[in-house]
């Protein structure tokens, strides 16, 4: 019995010790952008290059900072939604079921070693499935947008 509660003290600290490295994604399209940068500096050049950009972040969610206000530390992450209006308005024209894809995210994820990444799946990638000429077209612009914000917010990584 203790051999075996040896093996799962182990196991538990592989597993939250290499949660925050371990970004395999579910999705086409993904780019994941490890940087220098610490977790909230990331953000803070993340929010810049959104501004810059001309779109939105219209959301916010944290895990890290919600189980931070119970007690409980864990690895920083954070779900940023960025959108602009005339892309909602063009993209729910195009497609009112594409509205589920709306805000586009960033994903910030702090490493075991105090750095932190950026990740985003292409928003040609997000739209692709819904088969418009009108999304693919705006999803383009977007790529390019993207692009550029996580450009901005990983100078220097």
């Amino acid at each position: 019995m203790m051999r075996l509660m040896s093996v799962l003290v182990v196991l538990l600290g592989v597993v939250g010790s290499s949660a925050a490295a371990d970004l395999r994604y579910a999705y086409s399209g993904v780019e994941v952008l490890p940087t220098d940068k610490s977790f909230d500096g990331l953000w803070d050049a993340l929010e810049q290059a959104v501004a810059d950009s001309g779109l939105v972040v219209v959301t916010r969610a944290s895990a890290s900072r919600g189980a931070a206000s119970r007690g409980v530390t864990i690895p920083g992450n954070v779900v940023i939604g960025v959108f602009r209006n005339d892309f909602a308005v063009r993209m729910l024209q195009a497609s009112v079921a594409a509205g589920i894809e709306a805000p586009l995210r960033f994903y910030l994820v702090e490493n075991t070693d105090g750095t932190a990444t950026l990740v985003y799946q292409r928003p040609t990638a997000v739209f692709s499935p819904y088969g418009s000429d009108e999304l693919d077209e705006m999803a383009r612009e977007l790529d390019v947008l993207f692009a550029q914000i996580a450009e901005r917010a990983t100078a220097g990584r």
